[in-house]
């Protein structure tokens, strides 16, 4: 779950980590107001779930309260568009207006659970990132890296250790480690799967401000997070998006006409490369999980049916504690009631898989049994009629 930068930042200075003088507002008017009341320079910026929002005008100067009037005429009631955000970008309901800030230095701090050292891991930057997987492959010195081990949480040397990497000493050290500390401490606390500065900047009076942030909640930790629920934004979700949430299933809607549906993360990453490598485009990434009902997949399976993009279905499961023959009955069920024309390409491996596929036989002939996934997602593209570019490999 994402959180506007306005509610990251009151997170933030709820852990005492310095955030710039700000207020929101909904419509020109409180907009005027709150640039009168901040006094001086302001930035407006349009609370959206995407970054890069400068390169699409939605972060904008305002020298007085009249220009930040007119700023945020522009930018609410309309959609944003950004690299992140797809062609239909997302609306602009509430705008931020802080005190304009002229930094000395850049800095960024960003938390994640690095799978790679199976622990959470702090990274620390000698400047604003632009792309930070990029920056620390192609510039190992403009980072540091500690992995924090849960038992002991982030430990003093390991911050002195990151404050030198930055160049930093004297009372700027100080507050850095305190940062530091702090946005360890949300980071558990919260049950974040990022929390980023970025940029952490230092001002002329030697002071730390958190000028931009983004914090991001593991999905499967809301249920003892109710405080972060009520902060969700459904009106940046696209419909089936939010029609998935409340289905209790992980959907994200992508631009291709290959819808994927699966058992498993892992096992959804891999059938969208392979759709990819072989020419086609998925159209979302939708993963059912291992002990859901048929109640749940079958309205997974309308889900996919509710997309007009999508042009072909390829259903691939795993079967372990979810079993085959589970999918395959609520599928026959959708596909009785829907009387879709859309084509399901099957590929189904594991536990009952083979009453899966006596159950299936019986099914439409728009329904289409591939129990190897190559030749599967082969199907799948060469039904679809779209290629989004040459295959790059084989696959078998």
């Amino acid at each position: 779950m994402k959180l506007h930068e306005y509610q990251a930042k009151r997170l933030l200075a709820s852990y005492h980590i310095a955030i710039p003088a700000g207020e929101i507002a909904k419509s020109p008017r409180e907009a005027f107001a709150a640039a009168e009341r901040l006094g001086g320079p302001v930035v407006v910026k349009a609370q959206v779930h995407s970054c890069a929002r400068g390169k699409g005008e939605g972060i904008v100067r305002a020298d007085t309260p009249g220009d930040a009037q007119t700023a945020s005429s522009r930018l609410l009631g309309t959609r944003l568009i950004s690299i992140q955000t797809g062609p239909e970008g997302l609306p602009v309901h509430t705008i931020l207006l802080e005190q304009f800030v002229v930094p000395v230095r850049k800095l960024f701090l960003r938390m994640f659970v690095d799978p790679s050292h199976k622990r959470p891991v702090l990274i620390a930057g000698a400047h604003a990132s632009v792309d930070a997987a990029q920056l620390t492959a192609t510039d190992s010195g403009a980072t540091a890296t500690v992995a924090i081990d849960p038992l002991t949480g982030l430990l003093p040397y390991q911050v002195r250790s990151l404050a030198r990497a930055l160049d930093l000493s004297g009372p700027v050290a100080i507050q850095a480690a305190q940062v530091m500390r702090a946005l360890y401490h949300l980071f558990i606390d919260k049950d974040c799967s990022l929390a980023e500065i970025d940029p952490l900047v230092v001002t002329a009076s030697n002071e730390l401000l958190a000028l931009d942030v983004n914090v991001m909640i593991d999905d499967s930790a809301l249920y003892r997070q109710p405080e972060i629920v009520a902060l969700r934004d459904d009106s940046q979700l696209h419909p089936l998006e939010q029609q998935a949430a409340r289905a209790g299933v992980s959907y994200v809607k992508l631009d291709g006409a290959i819808g994927c549906l699966v058992n498993g993360a892992g096992l959804g990453m891999a059938t969208m490369d392979l759709v990819t490598v072989l020419g086609g485009r998925p159209a979302n990434f939708l993963d059912i999980g291992g002990t859901v009902d048929e109640t749940t997949i079958r309205r997974a399976i309308e889900l996919l049916l509710d997309d007009g993009d999508v042009r072909v279905a390829l259903i691939n499961i795993f079967g372990g504690v979810l079993r085959c023959d589970t999918v395959a009955r609520a599928l026959l069920q959708v596909l009785n009631e829907r009387h879709s024309s859309i084509p399901f390409v099957v590929r189904m491996q594991g536990t009952n898989a083979r009453e899966a596929g006596e159950l299936l036989i019986s099914g439409p002939m728009s329904l289409m049994l591939e129990p190897d996934l190559g030749r599967a997602a082969r199907l799948a593209v060469a039904t679809s009629g779209t290629t989004s570019h040459k295959r790059r490999g084989p696959a078998s």
